[in-house]
């Protein structure tokens, strides 16, 4: 092993630590090695930032503001719509909505796919007495496996696409991932439309979409004005109020003084209360009480009150509602929260929100939208799209067409095709310019610029040839089929921890490389490193779909077990055999 050599492994060792500690944010560990890999010298200065003008990021950042502008436009809901009266329990509700989210993701980015869909589940299970936790699990799973179909699908298809490039001068084009995405996603199908049965059941109690967007009740703060009719009465009293649906849950007297309290424990003017319980029974006891809500006031006409969850990408991960300045900032107020398998028991201000919580706020009725897409914070409730020009709202998905018929007959590359596809929705308003930037996810293209010279310099220091050597001693003796799978089950064991665009980045090589050692075509092991990223569905952690849906589903960690262990086999399964079928293992 040559210093060089010992040097990428160093880098590239402790940025997996890192990325498997998660105390600090992933695009800010890839930015560290990247400074780590010039301050060494296994990186050359003028080639530091050339990972940020690659296609990749360019097509990555596109594709991204495209599927923003197909889900404002409110064409695939349309769609949708006609059949929804025809989905009566869940065994029509989990084929057809998870079917609806995989062709979405065929031509959007996943989470994008899911976004499009959430609140048209949580209305349909609020309308039919159907669990949310039946439907949101299997729809999230199923824009993985939709993304797998195509080459902007998914993140892990566009980078795999780069690594190929680079090892054999020509990347993977818009549908050469089809025949092996479209069979894993059929048979995927198939199995969540009967497998939604081993989720667990009773979660969430009926009455309401209140209810059925959270497994634990929703936690307000409130307060006793000066002069109110419980002062001096009992918190049995104020329960009862309430006819036995909140819960008083704390009580909090003289600022700091934090207490929990007993039926027989007596209110005072002044005293702040968490209460707890559905949102419409908040409510209620709040205007029959005669209480002040901490989150916002209640009067005024043009108010809107929007239940939402926080995305992985909100702005307010890791921040309290104190340090958040919700109103100050963006003139909304937090009314209630809900945390999937945790009661919330501390004042609201200083809760430090988490992505998956589902929020209840309040603010004007004409600035609600931009703060919910400022915030990242995916509303709930079924979104109305009245927009007066159905004809305009056609123009996303055409454009999106468009763009992937240039691609598909090699008329443009990819990374044009999509940045005029972007350029041509904001020159035409589909998106303006404000949700287009919130659109992107800038922490994806910072990771993915940094680590871009990362991967090429454990590449170019023959770092991973020296891993492939190693691997080809492990796999030497085994079948090629078996190799193969042994690749994608590494990949697929990766990337809760190092995010799917790290993933491919540093696998992609690696498998590459040893497809050569083993005298066998690298396409297929590229192909088998791309499945792998792409399909987590063992974790809520390994990728943001499955965070998305775990708070209003009312998951706990290991419910994704339950149903993505099995789906994991099949894919596996599937997925390996088909690999090798639809790309020859024997080298050309």
């Amino acid at each position: 092993m040559t210093l060089d050599q010992a040097l990428a492994f160093g880098i590239l060792g402790v940025t997996v630590g890192l990325f498997i500690w998660g105390r600090i944010a992933y695009d800010l560990v890839a930015l560290l090695a990247l400074l780590a890999g010039v301050v060494v010298g296994i990186i050359p200065v003028d080639k530091a930032f050339e990972g940020f003008a690659d296609d990749v990021v360019i097509i990555v950042a596109a594709a991204l503001l495209v599927s923003a502008a197909v889900a404002r436009s409110g064409a695939v809901e349309r769609m949708m719509r006609p059949v929804l009266p025809h989905l009566r329990d869940a065994n029509t509700q989990v084929p057809a909505l998870a079917g609806a989210v995989l062709v979405a993701s065929v031509f959007t980015k996943n989470i994008g796919a899911l976004a499009i869909f959430m609140p048209v589940a949580l209305q349909l299970a609020r309308r039919t007495g159907t669990s949310p936790s039946a439907l949101l699990m299997p729809m999230a799973f199923a824009s993985l496996i939709g993304g797998l179909i195509t080459l902007t699908g998914t993140s892990p298809n566009i980078i795999v696409a780069r690594v190929r490039q680079e090892v054999t001068g020509t990347p993977f084009s818009m549908f050469d991932f089809t025949p092996v995405g479209l069979g894993i996603a059929l048979c995927g199908l198939a199995f969540l439309t009967v497998g939604w049965r081993l989720l667990p059941r009773g979660r969430s109690g009926g009455g309401g979409l209140d209810a059925a967007v959270t497994l634990e009740d929703y936690t307000t703060e409130a307060r006793l004005p000066a002069g109110s009719v419980l002062d001096g009465a009992t918190v049995a009293r104020l329960e009862e109020m309430g006819e036995g649906r909140i819960t008083v849950a704390t009580v909090i007297r003289e600022r700091f003084r934090r207490f929990l309290p007993t039926p027989g424990w007596t209110l005072r003017d002044g005293d702040t209360l968490l209460l707890r319980g559905e949102p419409e029974d908040l409510e209620r006891i709040v205007a029959r009480a005669g209480l002040e809500l901490v989150g916002g006031s209640t009067q005024g006409q043009e108010a809107s009150v929007v239940e939402g969850v926080i995305t992985g990408e909100s702005a307010l991960l890791g921040t309290t509602v104190a340090q958040a300045r919700l109103q100050e900032r963006f003139g909304v107020g937090l009314l209630a929260v809900s945390r999937s398998g945790t009661r919330v028991v501390q004042r609201l201000d200083t809760l430090r929100l988490r992505a998956g919580d589902v929020l209840i706020l309040r603010g004007g009725a004409g600035g609600m939208a931009e703060a919910l897409s400022t915030l990242r914070v995916l509303p709930l409730t079924e979104r109305s799209i009245t927009l007066g020009r159905s004809r305009r709202s056609w123009i996303p998905v055409i454009v999106l067409g468009g763009a992937m018929l240039l691609v598909a007959l090699h008329v443009v590359p990819v990374a044009m095709a999509f940045f005029g596809a972007s350029v041509i929705l904001l020159l035409l308003r589909s998106l303006s310019t404000h949700e287009a930037y919130n659109a992107i996810e800038w922490p994806v293209l910072v990771l993915l610029g940094a680590l871009i010279p990362v991967s090429e310099a454990v590449r170019s220091t023959g770092g991973t040839d020296l891993i492939a050597a190693g691997l080809e001693a492990l796999v030497g003796g085994i079948p090629p089929l078996a190799a193969l799978g042994l690749m994608m089950a590494i990949a697929m064991a990766v990337t809760p921890f190092l995010n799917n665009a790290a993933t491919v980045l540093m696998m992609g090589p690696i498998a590459a490389s040893l497809a050569t050692r083993l005298g066998l075509s690298p396409d297929a092991f590229l192909m088998a490193v791309a499945v792998g990223a792409a399909c987590d569905f063992l974790t809520p952690i390994g990728h943001q779909c499955n965070t998305l849906v775990m708070g209003p589903g009312g998951y706990r960690f290991g419910d994704y077990a339950r149903l993505g262990a099995p789906l994991t086999a099949i894919v596996l399964l599937v997925g390996v055999p088909l690999i090798a079928w639809v790309w020859p293992l024997a080298a050309r």
